[in-house]
């Protein structure tokens, strides 16, 4: 059974400024704690089935997770999937006009596909919520203050 949680939050920003940091996978470790860097595995614009590789720190531990664009639709949403053999996550950002400017509404599926890593849900289901929102927070400053 997945894990899942949703955040949303107003940022000062226009959709399109918000959606263009999302869609710049460079920005990412600048905002989200546990990635040190995401490669694309082919040249090009992101599309809907961009190849990926997501760099990550949790603790003291490093690893990389394969995955892929699954849906892409400018100043609107971005969604990736990323898999490595313990876990499943899903991603999915919306974003829509408020009047701050951006609603950013971030979504996240995390499915363990070991014993090991089901094991470990209890603490994944507890910590999803807090790592998710002060990313969320991270993101917002970043968008409302620049680099």
């Amino acid at each position: 059974m997945a894990i899942h949680f949703e955040h949303g939050l107003d940022v000062g920003v226009p959709p399109e400024a918000a959606f263009s940091v999302l869609d710049d996978l460079g920005q990412t470790p600048r905002w989200l704690e546990r990635c040190t860097g995401i490669d694309k595995l082919a040249p090009g614009p992101n599309a809907v089935g961009t190849k990926l590789r997501c760099h990550y720190r949790e603790g003291g531990r490093t690893g990389e997770m394969d995955g892929e664009i699954t849906a892409r639709t400018p100043n609107e949403q971005l969604s990736f999937r990323y898999g490595d053999k313990m876990m499943e996550v899903t991603v999915d950002f919306r974003v829509s006009a408020s009047s701050a400017g951006a609603r950013l509404v971030h979504t996240i599926d995390i499915t363990p596909k070991t014993w090991f890593a089901k094991l470990f849900s209890p603490f994944i289901r507890k910590q999803l919520p807090r790592q998710t929102t002060q990313a969320m927070e991270r993101l917002r400053q970043l968008l409302e203050t620049g680099p």
